[in-house]
């Protein structure tokens, strides 16, 4: 295992599934050996693939929206990695939908980047997949609701897309219990 940068250049350049990527490799992550926390989420979507910027789509408007974080804090690799359980997008489900994350792509990555991070003290498993893979199978709705037994180090929430927002009315705890201590997590994790 290399420093950090390389090995961040080395998943950038990353080129394991292009054949079966539609829209060919473009592997989108942000890593730094100073980050305090660090994202998970799922995979990119067409904008991000598009742009290279992760989060870069109404998902990360309204992730930033729950977290009450400006772009510039978002975005500031010194204080936020962000590192998907897909680098590139996946492609398109019959249904509408994203495919899901290439499954050689996290446990090709995470192991050769996450330690290389040694100041991470909150990780947001945003999404089934990011949670799957952390914390083992289980029910995306039953982990958020049971998201003080993550603390101090994590916090599992749901994906932020379009698709979220009825079980957000139907879960109004969310918005009235986790987003208030999510909120505080994250500006007393930043601040230390």
């Amino acid at each position: 295992m290399g420093d950090l940068a390389t090995e961040a250049a080395t998943a950038r350049a990353c080129t394991i599934c292009a054949d079966t990527l539609p829209l060919g490799p473009r592997p989108v992550l942000r890593v730094s050996t100073t980050a305090r926390i660090l994202i998970i989420g799922q995979a990119p979507g067409t904008k991000v693939h598009a742009s290279g910027v992760p989060w870069d789509d109404p998902s990360g408007v309204r992730l930033r929206s729950w977290l009450q974080m400006e772009p510039e804090v978002f975005y500031d690799e010194s204080q936020i990695a962000i590192l998907p359980m897909g680098l590139c997008y996946p492609g398109v489900l019959p249904n509408g939908g994203d495919k899901p994350p290439m499954p050689v792509c996290a446990p090709t990555w995470h192991p050769r980047l996450l330690p290389l991070m040694p100041d991470v003290r909150l990780t947001l498993l945003v999404g089934s997949y990011a949670q799957a893979y952390i914390l083992g199978k289980g029910p995306m709705g039953e982990r958020v609701a049971d998201f003080r037994r993550y603390l101090p180090d994590r916090i599992p929430l749901p994906h932020p897309s379009w698709r979220t927002q009825g079980w957000e009315r139907r879960n109004p705890w969310f918005g009235e219990e986790l987003l208030p201590v999510l909120r505080s997590w994250v500006l007393e994790v930043l601040a230390r």
